[in-house]
């Protein structure tokens, strides 16, 4: 297997045939899994899930019983991942499967292991000002040249990932595969991707600007951890 793709769904029983008929769209190859991790869902994801799958021989799920956080649920797919590479997107269909094919030819291009990581393009301004405000904060404080850190896809080598010690379960853990990325040294690519409105469903995070405060508080606070961990 050469990539497993991870994608984590919380209550995204809307969205999941949306995801799998793009992957069936564009995945020609055999060494490409993408494993849906049903984190702790409370909707009908679990009954769609179950009635999709076989449709898809590129395609399976592990449970997360109880929702136990964002990074939590990827942590559990990627430690199921076969893939030589391996990593993450999103369900909501704001980044396009297509952009994991785009993630893979720069993987096959490179001649040294690398972490190939979106940069969002198409948001809007405030979002895109928050983002930088956000970036500047964690590239002077972690001393790391750290950008648009919660974009997608994220993927790296398998090996990169069995190093981890004590990732967090939360949104953090955008922002510390990106960091541990720069602290061992491994070459980051990044490159543009497009990042539309939802289709269906609402962000389980960015809900205004109280859930934007939370989130930079929790931020900064991992931040610290991380620092002193290191």
């Amino acid at each position: 297997m050469k990539l497993s793709v991870v994608v984590p769904c919380y209550n995204e029983e809307e969205n999941i045939p949306l995801i799998l008929k793009r992957f069936g769209e564009i995945i020609k190859r055999e060494d490409i899994e993408v494993i849906l991790v049903n984190n702790g869902s409370t909707d009908g994801s679990s009954q769609v899930l179950e009635e999709l799958l076989p449709k898809y021989s590129f395609a399976r799920t592990t449970l997360v019983p109880v929702n136990q956080g964002y990074g939590y649920g990827i942590l559990q797919g990627l430690k199921e991942c076969k893939g030589e590479y391996i990593g993450w997107t999103h369900a909501d269909m704001q980044t396009d499967p297509a952009d994991i094919l785009k993630a893979l030819d720069i993987i096959e291009q490179e001649k040294e292991p690398v972490f190939v990581k979106g940069n969002r393009k198409g948001r809007p301004l405030f979002d895109v000002f928050f983002t930088a405000g956000m970036s500047l904060f964690e590239s002077c404080y972690l001393h790391k040249k750290l950008y648009d850190i919660n974009a997608q896809p994220n993927i790296f080598p398998k090996a990169f990932f069995e190093a981890w010690e004590n990732p967090p379960y939360d949104f953090s853990l955008d922002l510390y595969a990106l960091y541990m990325a720069r602290v061992k040294g491994l070459k980051v690519v990044r490159f543009p991707v497009l990042f539309p409105e939802r289709i269906h469903g609402e962000s389980k995070w960015n809900t205004g600007l109280k859930s934007k405060w939370k989130f930079i508080k929790r931020t900064i606070d991992f931040s610290v951890k991380l620092k002193k961990m290191l």
